[in-house]
């Protein structure tokens, strides 16, 4: 049984910074690429940042590139997303996803999710 399970969600002002974390189990992790998507309150699941599955690749969407970071430990099954100098925008609930092979910015290309840690960013 596959499980991805998220943490490290929380409330944060605005130009903080938060760690998100994914440890994932029941899969060859190292097989899978990884992604990071969210979802603000009301609105769609959007691309957030992904990488490849050896880890030298990684993609961010335009309104995160720069502030943050995603990486992976394929000896711990986890993957991170660094999120720094945090905006009100970014409030969502966050969730990790597993791909087999090669990535992909759609959601709907995604084999297994974990069930979303909440991000909140105040004024």
């Amino acid at each position: 049984q596959v499980q991805l399970v998220e943490s490290g969600g929380g409330l944060v002002q605005a130009g903080g910074s938060l760690r998100l974390s994914c440890a994932a189990s029941g899969l060859t992790f190292s097989s899978y690429a990884m992604g990071w998507f969210r979802q603000p309150l009301g609105k769609e699941r959007e691309f957030v940042a992904r990488i490849s599955w050896y880890g030298a690749s990684t993609y961010y969407a335009d309104s995160v590139k720069g502030r943050f970071t995603i990486s992976r430990d394929n000896a711990k099954n986890t993957v991170y997303l660094q999120m720094n100098s945090l905006k009100p925008e970014d409030t969502a609930v966050y969730y990790c996803a597993a791909k087999m092979g090669s990535g992909s910015n759609s959601y709907n290309n995604y084999d297994y999710w974990g069930q979303g840690t909440h991000v909140t960013v105040s004024s």
